[in-house]
């Protein structure tokens, strides 16, 4: 690096090695007294230089062992629960969501996440079919615990679909989602006018509010309609 001071000559050379890549994360830098030598220096000097590059987390000093070029921290998935009713009209076609089935029952008996989402109360069980324009969107199976949200009991979901609901009116604090590739069996290709066998994005997801489980929902998307995106950020401390 030509001009600056010689500190800031120091730093960014060496920065310039970490970030292209010619010095990986875990290498050894060279000793204060190494780097002295080489740019014909103060140790003061060269100790300004590292302490820039550790408070930039591009180095980690260690006492005794010396400095080493910083490993990249981890990052963690930010994924929101999607509107699908909201995407939909976002994109100028018409909605509708068609309630296939909706009806009361216990947990089914050995299921262990039925029995904690029921929460010795009763789970709503609701299948319906996401439409955009004239053709089905998403078939979705749903699970909502009446011990969490006691309200639900008495929605028929004619006008907004289970999810949209719980968005609006249930806040959640935790969400989990499992992503995955399936076929369509011969009933699920009759409902989404599909061939059998074609390939569907299988979307699973459980919230919580909380620590409080409220729903379980599995989506199914055909493959051509539908992806997810996640845009990436460092976690919170």
């Amino acid at each position: 690096m030509k001009g600056g001071t010689l500190y800031q000559r120091i730093r960014g050379q060496i920065e310039d090695l970490i970030r292209s890549g010619a010095w990986a994360p875990g290498r050894k830098v060279p000793s204060e007294t190494e780097l002295m030598a080489q740019f014909d220096c103060s140790r003061m000097t060269v100790n300004k230089a590292m302490s820039a590059l550790a408070e930039e987390g591009l180095i980690v000093r260690r006492r005794r062992a010396g400095s080493f070029v910083a490993r990249p921290r981890v990052h963690s998935t930010v994924l929101d629960i999607p509107d699908i009713q909201a995407q939909i009209v976002a994109r100028g076609e018409t909605y509708r969501f068609d309630l296939l089935d909706r009806r009361r029952r216990k947990a089914k008996a050995g299921d262990a996440e039925e029995i904690a989402l029921a929460a010795d109360g009763e789970l709503l069980v609701l299948r319906g079919m996401h439409v955009a324009g004239d053709r089905p969107f998403a078939l979705e199976d749903r699970l909502i615990s009446l011990a969490a949200v006691p309200e639900a009991a008495d929605l028929v979901f004619a006008e907004e679909a289970p999810g949209a609901w719980l968005l609006h009116h249930v806040p959640w604090t935790e969400a989990e989602n499992r992503i995955s590739a399936v076929g369509a069996d011969a009933a699920t290709a009759a409902l989404m006018v599909l061939d059998p066998g074609a390939a569907l994005l299988a979307v699973e997801r459980r919230t919580w509010r909380a620590g409080e489980p409220v729903t379980w929902v599995r989506q199914l998307f055909p493959g051509e309609a539908y992806d997810l995106v996640a845009r990436f950020g460092p976690a919170r401390s």
